[in-house]
């Protein structure tokens, strides 16, 4: 995601239907609490109300790219959260350890819960690990110079398709401008501390809180 992907992940959310956005919501929580999506009859209360099955929501959250689906029709991802193996793991204070589809992503998780977080990655050019701790609302980073990476292919696609696998945490940004180099399809630019924090909350909060 680039910075405005991230706005426009919180638009596509806001403008869902009620039913709709009450799904979603009840997919981030469960992956939340138990690092795994729900299954179909698990999401039957949150869409008893709106009197709509479970599998038109789920395709209209596909068209809105939301979450995708396996092939045989189960949640696999729900940004930020993903089943599937990523570098980026997410352990939830009081919660589970997730996976995130990239590293914004990551960063967004812990002031959408409102929770305390330790995520761990590492950099894809030099392989050391980048440790963020969330605690009272303030993040350290390990190593103290890391940053993010935020940048996206030019063929058009699905968030998962044109970002996910091109923002990533770099421990210095002397290594994320080797890995820009090495990868000229792609664009985007090195973020500091600060600004990562601040987009990945810009990008995520809003999913729990619209329609609360």
């Amino acid at each position: 995601m680039d910075t405005g992907l991230g706005t426009g992940l919180a638009t596509r959310c806001a403008s869902l239907a009620p039913g709709t956005r009450n799904v979603y919501q009840a997919v981030l929580r469960r992956f939340a609490a138990t690092g795994r999506p729900p299954e179909p009859a698990e999401l039957e209360a949150a869409e008893r109300p709106f009197d709509l099955a479970a599998g038109q929501l789920l395709a209209e959250l596909v068209a809105a790219d939301l979450l995708g689906l396996d092939d045989a029709g189960r949640i696999r991802m729900a940004y930020p959260f993903s089943t599937g193996p990523t570098p980026h793991v997410v352990a939830i204070a009081g919660g589970a350890s997730v996976y995130s589809m990239c590293a914004l992503d990551a960063l967004g998780i812990p002031p959408m819960l409102g929770v305390d977080a330790v995520v761990t990655s590492a950099d894809p050019v030099t392989g050391a690990p980048v440790k963020v701790t969330f605690s009272g609302g303030l993040a350290s980073w390990d190593p103290p110079g890391a940053v993010l990476y935020v940048g996206r292919t030019g063929h058009d696609g699905t968030t998962e398709q044109v970002s996910c696998g091109n923002l990533n945490f770099f421990a210095s940004p002397d290594s994320a401008g080797q890995w820009a180099s090495q990868h000229p399809e792609v664009t985007g630019s090195v973020l500091d501390q600060a600004r990562a924090q601040t987009l990945g909350a810009q990008t995520f909060v809003p999913l729990l809180e619209t329609g609360t």
